[in-house]
């Protein structure tokens, strides 16, 4: 159990600087213009010896109805209450402002700590904002400059004693824990389970309005992630932590992804290159499609960035409780995906509704299938017996002329599968046969769906002899002589 800390304030006070300060990298979105923040963002924050949990929140608006700024004030609040401490931050050139002055009493009556924190304090222009700070009523405020890394010894020190709190409070409730000693090694070549400390790594990519974050609220059983009829909510890759039908998973809502030509704002770009980022750095991702406008353009530029990646996929189909001829749908749906995406032939196509949780075990069990092949191994004897059979069946071309010979086949990785084929000049082997040899393994190795990588390469078939330097025929001849005599 480790502290909690949550950072709340007006719009464009600098929450998101701090917040990357805190953890040590550009993980929040940071931008000039107000708003850039709407969901709550966990991260893990070290200040000198002192190690925490660091929530970054939408800013506080004066809006409490349903609009998407009522929305995003709730979600704030709900990091208020989960939060141990909360630092209030305000805007030190502005000063105090009315709304900074209602949401200190808001803050005073829902929070057992709260610091507050004068930004963008550096330099005389904010020594007015600073003295007009105390007039809030919550103690000496911490004089703070997020961009230049100014203050955070002050925040230490009014830190330091809560957080030992704390501590204390966490050593006193944590259970003993047997140890077995004696537990023997897992077997290396067996998949890896996530655990606790490795939790499954997910991303759910798609389009605008696809309902990714409706789906990992659903995932989670919360309302953690802003969700509503309006496209293009979710701006930040937020990550979650869950234990989803007993697997630990970390799940990455990702912003909506448009065509590159329609992403213009500076803001939009930075949002789609987050959720780039959290596909490399997924190992599965589901691509959530809406069933109303299944495989356009970009839902198939997705898959494939996916699959160039080499992450395992899943296809879900979104919004599927309002569809009315389903059998028709879901015929023409693996049609279309069969032709449209050969490259993740046989992946798992699951049907779902984020919103009414119909199809999420299904989800669930093709998300671990799909890793279960991603990791799969396959040993060089049946490797071998394997080419043989397909050699047998379908030879290679002899392009030019020159027989290609493919001798011998390992798999040299996993996550995707990469196997290494030593062959004869490598360089002349057809796209056209790669293709046969990786729907070959899909097929006769299960792994369907799964990014394949085969890679060829030469061996040395010149004359050993060739190149070396001959003798002079004097020589030679002295030689013979003499052996003669």
């Amino acid at each position: 159990m480790t502290l909690t800390l949550a950072i709340v304030g007006r719009p464009n006070v600098g929450k998101s600087t701090l917040f990357n300060r805190l953890v040590g990298k550009r993980l929040a979105l940071v931008d000039d213009q107000p708003g850039v923040t709407r969901d709550l963002r966990e991260g893990a924050a070290r200040l000198a010896d002192l190690k925490f949990t660091v929530i970054d929140t939408a800013g506080l608006e004066e809006a409490t109805d349903d609009s998407l700024q009522g929305r995003m004030r709730r979600l704030t609040e709900r990091a208020v209450d989960m939060a141990d401490v909360c630092l209030f931050m305000i805007d030190a050139r502005v000063g105090v402002t009315p709304t900074d002055e209602i949401f200190a009493e808001i803050l005073r009556k829902r929070s057992a700590h709260v610091l507050l924190a004068a930004n963008k304090g550096e330099g005389a222009a904010a020594d007015a904002g600073v003295l007009e700070a105390y007039n809030l009523g919550l103690g000496e405020p911490i004089r703070l400059s997020a961009e230049h890394g100014e203050g955070l010894n002050d925040l230490y020190t009014q830190l330091q004693p809560i957080a030992d709190l704390y501590a204390e409070k966490a050593r006193s409730e944590a259970p003993e824990v047997d140890v077995d000693l004696d537990e023997e090694d897992d077997d290396p070549d067996a998949v890896p389970q996530p655990t606790n400390a490795k939790p499954l790594q997910v991303a759910v990519v798609g389009r605008p309005n696809a309902g990714k974050s409706t789906l990992i609220n659903q995932i989670v059983g919360d309302e953690r992630l802003l969700t509503g009829p309006e496209a293009g909510i979710t701006r930040d890759a937020i990550s979650l932590r869950t234990d989803w039908n007993g697997t630990p998973m970390r799940i990455f809502d990702t912003a909506g992804m448009r065509k590159k030509a329609k992403v213009q704002e500076k803001l939009e770009k930075l949002s789609v290159g987050d959720g780039l980022r959290a596909v490399k750095f997924a190992e599965v991702v589901v691509v959530l499609l809406d069933a109303a406008i299944p495989f356009e353009q970009q839902d198939l530029r997705i898959a494939d960035l996916a699959e160039r990646e080499g992450r395992a996929v899943v296809v879900a189909i979104n919004k599927w409780d309002v569809e009315e001829d389903k059998q028709a749908k879901l015929r023409d749906l693996k049609e279309s995906f069969e032709r449209l995406l050969p490259q993740l032939k046989g992946a798992p196509l699951i049907t779902v509704s984020a919103k009414t949780g119909r199809g999420m075990d299904r989800l669930h069990d093709a998300i671990l299938r799909a890793y279960e092949v991603w990791n799969r191994r396959v040993s060089t004897a049946q490797l071998n017996r394997w080419l043989t059979g397909m050699l047998e069946a379908h030879p290679p071309p002899a392009p030019q002329g020159k027989r290609i010979k493919l001798r011998y086949m390992t798999q040299a990785k996993t996550r995707p599968p990469g196997f290494v084929v030593m062959c004869s000049h490598p360089d002349k082997m057809p796209e056209s046969y790669n293709r046969y040899l990786v729907n070959g393994l899909r097929l006769d190795f299960d792994m369907p769906g799964t990014p394949i990588r085969i890679y060829m390469r030469g061996q040395n078939d010149a004359n050993p002899y060739k190149g070396r330097k001959k003798a002079p025929p004097s020589k030679l001849r002295k030689h013979t002589d003499g052996r003669r005599g």
